[in-house]
């Protein structure tokens, strides 16, 4: 970038989530399910590793973080992160949970397909720096992130249905 002059800032985003993502995302898939049995249009959830750890934060949040990096004078490199881990197991019970589907586990099956053959178990950011120069911070905690996206599933499912 100074080289050729350009203003080029750079943001490492752990695990950007909301309505929006993409089915083949862990996430959506969790509450796109969750959704799909609620309505009594599917029985079960097919997952993999219930145990990885990952930083999720919302997008939105995110969002206005990259905003952040394009106002400064002198472009730089960012994380952008929750610095919270929250398991696949806690994202799943929080799903059901929102939904009001008490027993989970009767409807979780573990798929040997769906573990990755290079997982990381352990995926956490440290956003300390866009905190220092940026003055952001996520705002949307764990519960409401996972409430945020289940709801819009929930939704959306009843209107189609």
């Amino acid at each position: 970038r100074d080289a050729y002059s350009l203003f080029i800032s750079c943001g490492i985003l752990f695990n950007h989530e909301s309505p929006r993502r993409g089915e083949n995302f862990v996430t959506k898939k969790i509450v796109h399910g969750v959704a799909m049995i609620k309505a009594g249009l599917q029985d079960k959830l097919y997952l993999g590793n219930l145990n990885a750890k990952r930083d999720w934060g919302y997008a939105k949040e995110y969002v206005e973080a990259m905003w952040l990096m394009l106002q400064l004078r002198k472009p730089d490199d960012f994380v952008i992160a929750t610095g919270e881990t929250h398991t696949v197991k806690e994202f799943v019970e929080t799903a059901f949970k929102r939904a009001g589907i008490k027993n989970y586990k009767k409807y979780i099956e573990i798929d040997k397909r769906y573990y990755r053959p290079n997982e990381v178990n352990l995926l956490c950011g440290d956003s300390s720096k866009a905190q220092k120069i940026l003055k952001w911070r996520p705002k949307t905690k764990f519960s409401e992130l996972v409430n945020i996206m289940m709801d819009f599933e929930l939704k959306n499912i009843t209107k189609n249905s």
